[in-house]
């Protein structure tokens, strides 16, 4: 299976491109990350890939078909979609939000079967949260909540997994948790990943292709060790960094480490208006005393 996007154009309304001309894919197996500033568009990107927005020029195509011209179930059928983590519903279990992950393989009235059921509790197995099945969503931690979204989009059986940032918000064994399933699912079940997320240590971990959106609708887009570079990071992010890596037990891992905003002296000159709004406020508040005095 191969999911690409064809000079992807898209804004809002009536308002100027956001993104422009964005052309990326993702191979059978194959992981691709999605980096980029907060506001530059990531989320947008993956909205307009599975159709939620349409692109105002360019296309999406699901094996090199576009997507504007399959049905829903067909494409459903094959790509599965985990949003970001919010306030979990109060009122499924772990087992009845997984279940929600078999719809597009039912009619449209009809009822999960017994099959249905044991395909989600074995996605839940397979994720490591059977334990979840009967605990309601409201009671989970944050790290078990996503858990069980993964598990309810591999109840699907997926060719593709597009997840928006699933990794935020967790803590350190969390998030290994996350994304060492991620490759497991990319290497054992051949299942494509498409994934936004903030942390730049997390696609050089696992991803095999990397999509960096950058300032003035540019892009990189090619294998993550060339696309992950100090000088890439720099023009995207704003932030001097160093890439270095070390060696545990005869393995070798890749870190990337924040020194410096970029220009910081003209981030902080913009504080000088602040600063001198607040002497003249101070100096307004003394006036009132002097008067208050009379």
């Amino acid at each position: 299976m191969i999911f690409s996007v064809e000079n992807g154009t898209f804004g809002y309304g009536t308002e100027q491109n956001i993104i422009e001309n964005v052309s990326f894919e993702v191979s059978k197996g194959q992981i691709l990350s999605i980096l980029g500033s907060n506001g530059i568009g990531k989320t947008t990107v993956l909205k307009c890939m599975m159709g939620f927005l349409k692109w105002r020029s360019g296309k999406s195509l699901l094996n090199g078909k576009d997507i504007s011209e399959l049905t829903t179930k067909d494409i459903w059928q094959k790509i599965s979609y985990v949003p970001q983590t919010k306030t979990p519903p109060i009122a499924f279990t772990g087992l009845e939000m997984v279940l929600i992950g078999r719809s597009p393989h039912l009619g449209t009235f009809a009822q999960p079967t017994e099959f249905d059921i044991d395909v989600s509790r074995a996605a839940l197995s397979e994720v490591g949260a059977l334990y979840l099945q009967d605990r309601l969503c409201s009671h989970m931690s944050g790290g078990e909540y996503q858990l069980v979204l993964i598990a309810r989009a591999l109840a699907g059986n997926p060719s593709l997994m597009i997840l928006d940032e699933p990794e935020s918000g967790l803590d350190f064994r969390n998030q290994l948790i996350i994304l060492d399933l991620l490759k497991r699912l990319s290497v054992e079940r051949n299942i494509s990943v498409i994934l936004n997320t903030h942390y730049p240590r997390h696609a050089m971990q696992i991803s095999d292709h990397t999509l960096m959106l950058n300032k003035g609708k540019r892009f990189f887009y090619g294998a993550t060790k060339e696309i992950i570079t100090e000088e890439n990071m720099r023009e995207a992010f704003d932030v001097n960094v160093v890439i270095d890596s070390v060696r545990v037990e005869n393995r070798k891992y890749q870190n990337i480490i924040p020194i410096s905003i970029v220009e910081a002296t003209e981030h902080y000159s913009s504080l000088k208006p602040i600063t001198s709004c607040m002497t003249a406020l101070g100096e307004l508040l003394g006036r009132s005393k002097t008067s208050d005095r009379l």
